[in-house]
């Protein structure tokens, strides 16, 4: 008979003062018990004050929202994410080798197109824009062309990931700070004498290594494979050690969901309670998605 629970055990968990109403204006399935669910019944071109106060009620229970079927242009892309709050500007995209042109109209829409001359690299859990001292709120993502199969995005909730920790694991890491940089993730595409141009006005950052998310005070893992670089504080192996262990916490397919993107199709992620990954399962397939970052605040 089996008696030990190798994995971690998982409940649908939301604030202690949570009104958890049911929607009445769109429908609304989960992908999972815990993060990821479409919305139908919502033309994002044309959203209300009413239906768009129930997707960010909705955004802060499930963490990522997925709308199929729309039929948005690089305008109203921008326009829906900015209902969230001022946009950013990526500073790095332009810069990148790899990165191809970027339409002129709607700076704030970011171009990912991926295919025979460029492979997707984004393969590894993340959040986005940690390095800055203030990192994103969240994004909106859009699929413009897709492969035949694959090229999907799994999200995980790093808030669910926090709460599996051992309790000995959480008392030890509440409060750490740890340091985050943007160089060794852009700097190789972008060439040393850029990187080096750009260093000044982008230092490397320092944030809590569990942040208190502003809206639900849950408490959120907050460090990553893509930018995190070392424990303040702690000797390079001992902080090398803590770091892999809260990274494997985004590995466990009970805090993830799994999104198998079709044309038109837009999600839009809190990245203050997850992570993400965009399987790189396609090449040499066309991918191209477009995405509007929005801008975020101080960790704490």
């Amino acid at each position: 008979m089996l008696t030990h629970h190798y994995g971690p055990r998982v409940a649908r968990r939301v604030p202690d003062d949570w009104v958890d109403s049911p929607y009445h204006r769109f429908t609304i399935t989960p992908l999972s018990p815990i993060i990821g669910a479409e919305i139908d019944g919502v033309d994002l071109r044309d959203v209300g004050d009413e239906v768009f106060a129930d997707i960010h009620r909705a955004l802060l229970e499930w963490k990522v929202l997925f709308f199929r079927g729309q039929d948005l242009d690089r305008h109203q892309h921008a326009e829906f994410a900015r209902r969230f709050g001022p946009l950013e500007q990526h500073p790095f995209f332009k810069h990148m080798k790899s990165t191809p042109g970027q339409p002129e109209s709607d700076p704030e829409v970011v171009r990912f197109a991926k295919g025979v001359e460029t492979a997707g690299y984004e393969n590894v859990w993340h959040s986005d824009v940690t390095w800055s001292a203030t990192p994103s709120m969240g994004a909106v993502l859009r699929a413009v062309e897709i492969p035949p199969v694959g090229g999907d995005t799994l999200w995980a909730d790093i808030g669910a990931a926090y709460d599996g920790l051992p309790a000995d694991v959480r008392a030890r890491i509440d409060h750490l700070h740890a340091e985050h940089d943007w160089m060794h993730a852009f700097g190789a595409s972008m060439g040393a004498d850029r990187a080096a141009m750009l260093r000044p006005t982008f230092p490397a950052v320092v944030h809590p290594v569990v942040r208190t998310h502003p809206e639900t005070g849950r408490r959120t893992l907050f460090v990553n494979r893509s930018f995190t670089k070392h424990i303040v504080g702690l000797e390079a192996a001992e902080s090398d050690e803590l770091l892999d262990t809260l990274y494997r916490q985004s590995d466990f397919p009970e805090y993830q969901c799994r999104f198998r993107w079709t044309a038109g199709a837009v999600a839009i992620w809190d990245n203050r309670a997850t992570q993400h990954y965009a399987a790189s399962d396609y090449y040499p397939q066309v991918r191209v998605m477009e995405r509007v970052s929005i801008a975020g605040d101080v960790p704490f």
